[in-house]
């Protein structure tokens, strides 16, 4: 053996090799020429032999055997790595809800663009006329919110054909108001809307006592609303007028307006012959409706046909079947707006407002009437001045009319 440092090694005395190693003696229990079991193979704390063991057949179960009952057992297959976790929705669908919402956001915008724009357009083609105008001693404002409305019997714009369907009776200027309504509108509660006979005895500014539809024939509309503010003692905010043919238009846009006829009415002169009961009437027969004195009661009878008819032309003007139907309510905001005329000051929003006050719960009245006299003016009606005085003394001061003050029919 040699030594790293390059001495030769001197043999270490008994330290053998394994194969050098000299035979174990006999022990106890340990049959001649067996090998007695090493240290590192020899059990702990027990024999120096290992446990006998019982050999047993090996069965593969895998095996088909002739014996067997039943389907195969297969093998195991081999499978791969675990699934992963399953991932969250993709963000394309996230995606396509928010394209959804932003469409639906674009069509709504576009529709208020196109309502907004319609409303700017209409609203600019109104017919405006200066009605309103300060006079000294003009009375302050009232609360609430007051209309005056005047039907004209103006065939402006009319043909013979269209005069001669409505029964017109011819051109006649713009001299007339054959309707003259005051709408009071209250902070709160039901709108009010009073009918004030065009041949009540007035006094007319300047003119001495009249008629208060001459008024609008000696000063047209300046001078009509002056009187009725200083009869009634109510400050005008709002004025609308329209005359035959635009009245006769508006119905026809609505497809029509239902109307129950108390009486029979046969009158060539308004062009109508009705007979008793609820009926849609068309324009031209609308028409005659609120303009004939073919009645028991004449101009009494004429002006509760008017509140009837304001009121059934109300109710299908705000009713759902209107409202959702552009091919009615296009024709019925245009045909307004081209056929009434309002004040310098009012838009198409405040028409649209008065007649959401009027569309229900609406009380219709007329002036506390005293008589009638044949004076050298005419046959004229006189009101009743007490009665009279505390019906508009109430709308003055937005009360409601006391109910024994108000006339119903």
């Amino acid at each position: 053996m040699i030594r790293r440092d390059g001495r030769r090694a001197e043999p270490t005395q008994g330290a053998r090799a394994w194969s050098q190693a000299p035979e174990p003696s006999p022990q106890h229990g340990v049959r001649p020429g067996a090998t007695e079991p090493t240290r590192a193979h020899r059990p702990q704390g027990g024999s120096p032999y290992a446990p006998p063991q019982k050999p047993e057949p090996y069965a593969d179960p895998y095996r088909r055997q002739a014996d067997r009952v039943g389907p195969p057992v297969q093998p195991p297959r081999r499978t791969g790595p675990a699934a992963p976790p399953p991932q969250p929705p993709r963000p394309a669908k996230t995606r396509r809800k928010a394209n959804w919402g932003r469409r639906i956001g674009l069509v709504l915008a576009a529709l208020l663009v196109l309502v907004g724009g319609s409303v700017v357009y209409l609203d600019r083609g109104l017919n405006r006329v200066d009605a309103l105008a300060d006079y000294p001693g003009r009375i302050g404002d009232t609360p609430g919110t007051n209309w005056l409305l005047v039907g004209s019997d103006s065939r402006a714009g009319m043909t013979p054909e269209e005069e001669a369907a409505l029964a017109t009776g011819g051109d006649t200027g713009n001299g007339r108001t054959d309707t003259i309504m005051v709408v009071h509108i209250p902070k709160s509660g039901a709108a009010t809307m009073v009918s004030i006979p065009r041949d009540s005895y007035v006094s007319i500014p300047g003119e001495g006592k009249n008629k208060v539809n001459a008024a609008f024939a000696i000063g047209g509309r300046q001078m009509l609303v002056q009187t009725v503010e200083e009869a009634t003692g109510l400050r005008m905010d709002h004025y609308a007028e329209i005359g035959f043919g635009g009245f006769a238009g508006i119905v026809d846009a609505i497809g029509g307006v239902n109307l129950c006829v108390p009486y029979p009415i046969d009158d060539p002169l308004a062009g109508i012959n009705l007979q008793p009961g609820c009926q849609d009437l068309n324009g031209a027969q609308a028409l005659g409706f609120v303009r004939t004195r073919a009645t028991p009661m004449a101009d009494l009878d004429r002006m509760n046909n008017q509140r009837a008819f304001m009121s059934a032309l109300l109710a299908q003007s705000t009713s759902i079947g209107t409202l959702i139907n552009p091919f009615r309510l296009w024709p019925l905001v245009t045909k307004t707006a081209d056929t009434i005329q309002v004040d310098e000051g009012d838009h198409l929003w405040n028409l649209a407002g008065l007649g959401w006050a009027m569309r229900s719960d609406l009380v219709t009245t007329t002036v506390p009437v005293g008589g009638f006299e044949v004076l050298d003016v005419g046959d004229v009606l006189l009101w009743d001045r007490e009665r009279a005085s505390s019906f508009f003394e109430a709308l003055a001061e937005d009360r409601p009319i006391p109910p024994e003050l108000l006339t119903t029919g």
